[in-house]
């Protein structure tokens, strides 16, 4: 029976009797795995920790890890406890001593963690991987608390196997607009004068204020209690990987990586224990067959947060060479004209 929502609620929420063609599409890896390209671009249902074992050493070229945080929490029926500083640790280090042997020496790892949790993950992620950066991200929702400052960050380790890896720079700059802009001769210095306003493409930081957290009015919004925006992974995606490499996520959930990993021209893969979030990471991938859109990310550019105008505005101003752009279009597989 299908579920009564408000017209403008997009929040996915289809149930497994109602979505059974999506879960058939999932597959079982039981056996070592010989060579990755027969099972990428797939999502497997299964325990992470007895399917990591089976997969080819040295086979993903960027890893994104959204582990369950050290907090009590409910997905869809199964709880993850708070447990003492030093379970957490050991917990820690299983998955990444299992993820290490399956990342490529060129390849880079980025870890998703609250605040309590980020001081355990990134001590272990040194042992394992040459620590880069750690990211902190805005939350724009979240709860107060009476006794103590709103939680409105979250961190992210970056980190890779070796010195040789990829960043692609120019693919995450940030569109802003100039306030005072300033001229060397009259003309404008590192910003761009437009018919409707005055723009500078910025180099990106390791604190991000843009990021909007998904909620019942966007197409991307599921009903999982944890979801990573699409327009915070498409950083992490086209900043450290290039066109056909593969994108690989131990902890899936509804599928945020594999969806934009195939919006941006990237083979995927994903492990997640979870019938209904299995369901849904499919159902997801079928729509990104069509709409390559991420809200947020136009015209090959991030752009701020509430900038929906500028957006529509600047769809068609080329923010990039003309040898950019056709890059942005034939390897990446998208140049969004239009923003959500």
């Amino acid at each position: 029976m299908l579920k009564t929502k408000a017209k403008r609620n997009k929040t996915l929420d289809t149930s497994i009797e109602e979505g059974k063609k999506y879960l058939e599409r999932c597959i079982s890896v039981n056996t070592p795995i010989a060579d990755i390209q027969s099972i990428v671009d797939k999502t497997i249902l299964g325990d992470t920790f007895q399917v990591l074992p089976q997969l080819p050493a040295e086979s993903m070229d960027l890893i994104i890890v959204d582990p369950p945080y050290n907090l009590t929490k409910n997905f869809n029926g199964s709880t993850f406890i708070k447990c003492k500083n030093i379970d957490y640790e050991a917990y820690t280090r299983r998955w990444l001593a299992a993820l290490e042997p399956l990342l490529k020496p060129t390849g880079s790892i980025y870890v998703c963690c609250d605040w309590e949790s980020s001081l355990i993950i990134g001590n272990v992620l040194g042992d394992f991987f040459k620590i880069r950066n750690r990211i902190t991200w805005q939350r724009e929702k979240g709860r107060g608390a009476k006794a103590n400052w709103k939680n409105g960050l979250e961190d992210i380790w970056f980190a890779t196997k070796s010195n040789d890896y990829t960043f692609n720079l120019e693919a995450v700059k940030i569109r802003k607009k100039v306030i005072a802009p300033y001229r060397v001769d009259g003309t404008p210095k590192d910003w761009t004068q437009t018919q409707n306003g005055n723009y500078r493409d910025t180099c990106p930081s390791n604190f991000w204020d843009d990021i909007t957290i998904p909620f019942w009015s966007m197409p991307e919004n599921t009903a999982h209690p944890t979801q990573k925006s699409e327009k915070l992974i498409a950083k992490i995606i086209l900043a450290s990987s290039n066109p056909n490499d593969v994108i690989f996520d131990p902890f899936l959930g509804s599928g945020t990586t594999s969806v934009v990993a195939k919006k941006l021209g990237r083979h995927y893969l994903g492990i997640e224990m979870d019938k209904q979030y299995c369901l849904w990471a499919e159902q997801r991938l079928e729509r990104a067959q069509t709409d390559k859109s991420i809200q947020g990310y136009v015209n090959g550019l991030f752009w701020e947060r509430n900038s929906l105008t500028e957006q529509h505005t600047q769809a068609t101003y080329p923010s990039k060479t003309a040898e950019d752009k056709n890059m942005t279009i034939g390897n990446q597989g998208i140049l969004n004209l239009v923003g959500k």
